[in-house]
């Protein structure tokens, strides 16, 4: 069973540990967060054109029998 700390070395250790965090830059922010954007818009327009391909290739599918 783990040992109890007390409140105050709990956040001690707490700001020790933040301490050792890298924070980005608001460059390396602003740059992940536009590819975030073009990826999401790539993925989009892919499956755009999948869901067009298949709905295109049902419907004349479906025409040849109906």
């Amino acid at each position: 069973m783990a040992s109890k700390t007390n409140p105050f070395q709990f956040i001690q250790q707490v700001r020790a540990e933040v301490a050792k965090v890298v924070w980005p830059t608001r460059r390396e922010v602003a740059l992940t967060t536009v590819m975030v954007f073009v990826m999401a818009t790539l993925t989009a327009v892919f499956f755009f054109f999948v869901d067009l391909l298949i709905r295109t290739g049902l419907q004349a599918l479906l025409g040849m029998f109906g």
